[in-house]
């Protein structure tokens, strides 16, 4: 999210989750339903396979948009 500019306290405000749901979901604690998934994805303007990607890519990578993907 970092890369966006954006904050775990904005995805909390953006899906009505507490933050310590986003904690873990940062950390791998927990992951989010499919439906979340979705929605961060949609929110982040990234395509849902790449966000489930990146679960498992180490921190330095960065999710591109679709946008960046079509500049390429």
């Amino acid at each position: 999210m970092a890369e966006r500019n954006k904050t775990n306290k904005w995805l909390c405000d953006e899906l009505g989750v507490a933050p310590t749901t986003v904690s873990k979901w940062v950390t791998n604690s927990s992951q989010p339903p499919m439906e979340t998934f979705m929605r961060i994805a949609q929110l982040l303007e990234v395509n849902l396979d790449d966000l489930v990607r990146y679960q498992e890519l180490p921190r330095t990578n960065k999710i591109k948009t679709q946008e960046e993907k079509q500049s390429l």
